[in-house]
């Protein structure tokens, strides 16, 4: 058997009184793109800042191509975590930075190339970036408030793919857009993961947007993962809580206290 890109088992992590994450098992083969849903609260961010490192867990263990990150010497995590790029929700660009001076920052963090002596090779890297994503040259003198919604996401992703990282993951990628661009930013996801051979894993509310990211997906309930399967299964997965989930069911087992009627 093959080992897994990412592998994690028995991760907890609670908040004071509030467990959160009660006992994730979890294998992620390398090249698969995994979705994994789950309603507000349920835990889906706080795994992913485990895995890179923002929130140190309680118990567990998180695997990168078999060697445990938790208990890696320091510089060796950080090694291990330089393998990552990660697209937040909000696309997190820096806002007194222009377009070009995100990317260079992610090139510079994953690069080898110098940054005075390879300037101009750092520079055509950035401009190949984002025609990658589909961005003219002449978004790059722009500040990110002068961008779009979509546009952000776009400068995002490409920041994301900078290093050409082993793993990628993606915080609710589609929030805040309409379905077109949602779809033309799902459809920019795929194509940089196949295009890089990378493993991807995204968390989202979106069941459109998680079947045309995803090959494989999980449900996140209650701390634990409950149902993985193919991503085309979601909407008919036989498990009664993942379907009431993805069909946004309000009867189920499932239960939300709804505001009272005026």
């Amino acid at each position: 058997m093959t080992t897994p890109r990412l592998r994690i088992r028995g991760l907890k992590k609670s908040f004071g009184p509030k467990a959160v994450l009660t006992g994730i098992d979890l294998d992620i083969e390398q090249g698969t793109s995994m979705v994994i849903i789950g309603g507000s609260g349920s835990g889906k961010s706080v795994l992913l800042r485990c895995i890179l490192g923002l929130v140190l867990p309680d118990e567990g263990i998180i695997e990168i191509d078999g060697e445990d990150v938790l208990r890696a010497r320091p510089q060796r995590q950080e090694e291990l975590r330089r393998r990552i790029g990660m697209l937040f929700q909000n696309a997190a660009l820096f806002d007194s930075m222009s377009v070009i001076d995100n990317l260079l920052f992610g090139l510079r963090a994953k690069s080898s190339l110098h940054p005075r002596r390879d300037k101009e090779k750092l520079q055509q890297a950035a401009f190949r970036l984002l025609a990658q994503v589909g961005l003219d040259d002449s978004v790059a003198a722009l500040n990110p408030s002068e961008l779009s919604g979509g546009m952000q996401k776009r400068v995002g992703l490409a920041r994301a793919i900078a290093g050409r990282p082993d793993i990628l993951f993606f915080d609710e990628p589609t929030t805040g857009l309409d379905p077109i661009m949602s779809a033309i930013i799902d459809g920019l996801i795929v194509n940089c993961v196949k295009k890089l051979g990378s493993t991807a894993i995204a968390i989202t509310h979106d069941m459109a947007s998680a079947q045309r990211i995803g090959t494989q997906a999980a449900m996140l309930y209650e701390g634990k993962l409950i149902w993985k399967g193919a991503a085309q299964d979601l909407l008919h997965s036989g498990n009664e809580i993942v379907d009431q989930f993805t069909h946004g069911r309000r009867e189920g087992p499932i239960h939300i206290e709804a505001a009272p009627t005026l």
